[in-house]
């Protein structure tokens, strides 16, 4: 049964995801989909990954917005990104149709865990770029006359991003829970750049894996529509809320803040599978 409110608390679950999701710059959906699987053990994985994107896309592009508006965003760089996640994103929206949801609820949880470690560690040391070879120079100036100057491999990026497409398709959290530790960890970006190209990039895969899910009819169970209706209305708004908290938080706290809602979810999503 779908009543007034169940749909009201959906709306703020919808806000508390869409403000963290963005401030994280991850979209939302490493929350939302763990919640989920959680609060509707009965639906198929598909179906809560459908759920999921269409909040994820939502979050992603009211976010894009204020970020734009902020001068955050690294088009160039992420205009290669989302391109290159397109081909894993529509194979991962197919192939989780077939997924156990036992099995997809144990995958979600270490895969968090494990994001979570990598987060933390990286957070310690410098930036380890992939190669110092083909890169290219960026220079980017915000809204607040702050500089950034970085060097983006784009060649390697574009090669990652085709299985950041896939797990997040698949997992239905978005991918910039792996886009932002990649490109700061990995690449070397400025923390709030990151966040910002990483939602710019999501608004477009999850676009694509949602249409996806639209052809294969994985909105067609329960009340898989007007949960997305509802999520979505709560995560715009509070995506807003997420882009200005963000020129307020520090690039450190906004990592960390990343790892323990990671290691949170997945204690929780374990213990329900263990």
């Amino acid at each position: 049964m779908f009543t007034v409110a169940t749909f009201a608390a959906l709306v703020l679950l919808g806000f508390a995801v869409g403000a963290f999701g963005t401030l994280v710059g991850a979209g939302g959906g490493f929350v939302l989909t763990p919640v989920l699987l959680i609060l509707y053990p009965a639906d198929s994985a598909a179906t809560i990954t459908a759920i999921s994107l269409v909040a994820v896309f939502w979050n992603a592009a009211s976010g894009s917005i204020a970020y734009a508006w902020q001068r955050r965003i690294d088009y160039r760089t992420g205009a290669v990104f989302a391109a290159s996640t397109l081909p894993g994103a529509v194979a991962g929206a197919v192939v989780v149709q077939f997924a156990n949801r036992r099995f997809f609820d144990a995958v979600t949880a270490l895969l968090l865990s494990g994001l979570a470690v990598w987060i933390l560690v990286s957070g310690t040391t410098e930036p380890n770029p992939v190669s110092r070879s083909g890169r290219s120079k960026r220079h980017l100036t915000d809204r607040d006359g702050k500089s950034y100057d970085y060097e983006v491999p784009l060649a390697q990026g574009a090669v990652f991003s085709v299985g950041v497409g896939f797990i997040s398709a698949f997992l239905g959290i978005g991918g910039g829970v792996i886009h932002v530790p990649l490109m700061v960890g990995l690449f070397g970006f400025p923390v709030h750049i990151a966040t910002a190209t990483s939602h710019f990039i999501l608004a477009i895969m999850s676009g694509a894996s949602t249409l996806t899910h639209v052809a294969l009819g994985s909105f067609m169970q329960g009340h898989g529509l007007r949960r997305a209706a509802s999520l979505s209305i709560g995560v715009v708004a509070g995506a807003q809320l997420g882009a200005l908290l963000s020129k307020r938080v520090p690039g450190h706290w906004i990592r960390q803040l990343l790892a323990l809602g990671l290691i949170a979810l997945a204690v929780r999503l374990g213990l329900s599978v263990f």
